[in-house]
């Protein structure tokens, strides 16, 4: 089985904050940029059901993990839920403002279709390759100031909130494969993974910007300059693909891991705001 790289003092704290319920959601909320706009909330209504799939494609694969793993999977479970319920609510607003998302919804439907009856060790094959997308996304939301600048504060402060909770589970899906294929060659793993990597990006990131198009076009921008646009936001200012480029590559080498690269900074600079958020559990060890 391949070396565990997870750091042993990783703390992965559930934090059980609400977002944004009692408050009159702008269209724009994004720096009045109808663009950005789009990418946050084509991405948003990807989270409900996608994290219930990572959740059941972690837990598929749980027996006989260590106790160590076993206790971040629950934690990763914990924190999965909270993001799948405060999703739901921020999606909730979105339609307040008058955006139709129902054609969103329907295209993360139809890819849950396409689950089904396959084997379980693809489906925690697909969650490791999103989740490093994720992680990827939540180091950008943490570091680069200008990616969240001038959002409304309650959704800023729920991206990086989301961010922050990524981060700290991004290894455990990874952990989880290890595990599972234990028994499998260093080449058998790899050829799998890259696969999967591959066919989780083609279909991903065009149904992203198909989603970004539907929404641009309800504020009446269409055609090529909803597309030119887009692409300048993804690959040119703030060029959140073109800054994903780099750790995306690094999937592909040998010997990756999440936690090659160890961002946990980022969260003390940006976890001060939900101490008091914390569960029970995590805030006696917190104390201790």
């Amino acid at each position: 089985m391949a070396k565990d790289k997870t750091p042993v003092d990783l703390e992965i704290t559930p934090r059980d904050r609400r977002f944004g319920r009692d408050i009159q959601q702008k269209r724009w909320w994004m720096n009045n940029d109808p663009v950005a706009t789009a990418f946050y909330n084509a991405l948003s209504v990807t989270f409900p059901r996608g994290e219930a799939y990572f959740i059941e494609a972690v837990k598929a694969h749980r027996e006989g993990v260590s106790p160590r793993l076993a206790r971040e999977i629950r934690a990763f479970v914990q924190q999965e839920v909270m993001h799948t319920r405060e999703h739901v609510a921020f999606n909730r607003k979105v339609t307040e403002t008058g955006y139709d998302i129902s054609e969103l919804e329907k295209t993360v439907e139809e890819s849950m279709e396409k689950t089904k009856d396959r084997p379980a060790i693809i489906d925690l094959c697909v969650t490791m390759a999103l989740e490093h997308y994720t992680a990827i996304l939540a180091h950008q939301f943490l570091h680069y100031k200008d990616l969240l600048h001038g959002a409304d504060q309650e959704w800023g402060d729920l991206w990086r909130w989301h961010a922050i909770e990524e981060i700290e589970h991004k290894g455990v899906a990874y952990d989880t494969w290890l595990h599972a294929t234990k028994d499998w060659s260093r080449w058998q793993r790899w050829k799998v993974k890259a696969r999967v990597m591959l066919l989780v990006t083609m279909m991903f990131w065009p149904k992203r910007v198909r989603g970004m198009r539907t929404l641009l076009a309800q504020d009446g921008i269409t055609g090529w300059r909803a597309l030119a646009r887009i692409n300048w936001y993804l690959w040119g200012r703030p060029g959140q693909l073109r800054r994903a480029l780099k750790p995306w590559l690094a999937y592909f080498l040998p010997g990756f891991h999440p936690w090659n690269h160890d961002d946990r900074a980022l969260i003390r600079l940006a976890d001060s705001d939900y101490v008091d958020a914390l569960l029970p559990e995590n805030r006696e060890a917190v104390a201790a």
